[in-house]
């Protein structure tokens, strides 16, 4: 069984990936952390591509920048991708959407 380190929440977002400015290529977020996420597409890069992440959010008109990813493995379950650097106001808004995912836990 894998521990993480950062809860994961099931979402289902859209996302560009970008690589180098060299292509650019639409996904959908299927699960996200502090951390990283998982991606649903069509592409399959190879393990340790270095990607910008844009990640859509409703009703946002800017998506939240990932500056720099790594690819950690790609398979049919989708593309892992670790998030190394995000700048602050980026991080922050990405600190809020995991607040909202969080489980509300019901007063005693």
């Amino acid at each position: 069984m894998v521990t993480r380190k950062h809860p994961r929440f099931s979402v289902s977002l859209p996302s560009t990936l970008v690589h180098r400015n060299q292509f650019r290529h639409s996904g959908s977020i299927q699960n996200i952390s502090a951390k990283g996420c998982c991606v649903e597409s069509l592409i399959k890069p190879f393990t340790g591509m270095q990607l910008t992440v844009h990640l859509d959010m409703p009703g946002e008109s800017q998506p939240i920048l990932i500056d720099n990813a790594a690819v950690r493995w790609s398979g049919s379950a989708g593309i892992g991708i670790e998030f190394l650097t995000i700048s602050p106001p980026h991080q922050d808004r990405l600190n809020r959407v995991l607040e909202q995912l969080q489980p509300k836990s019901s007063p005693q």
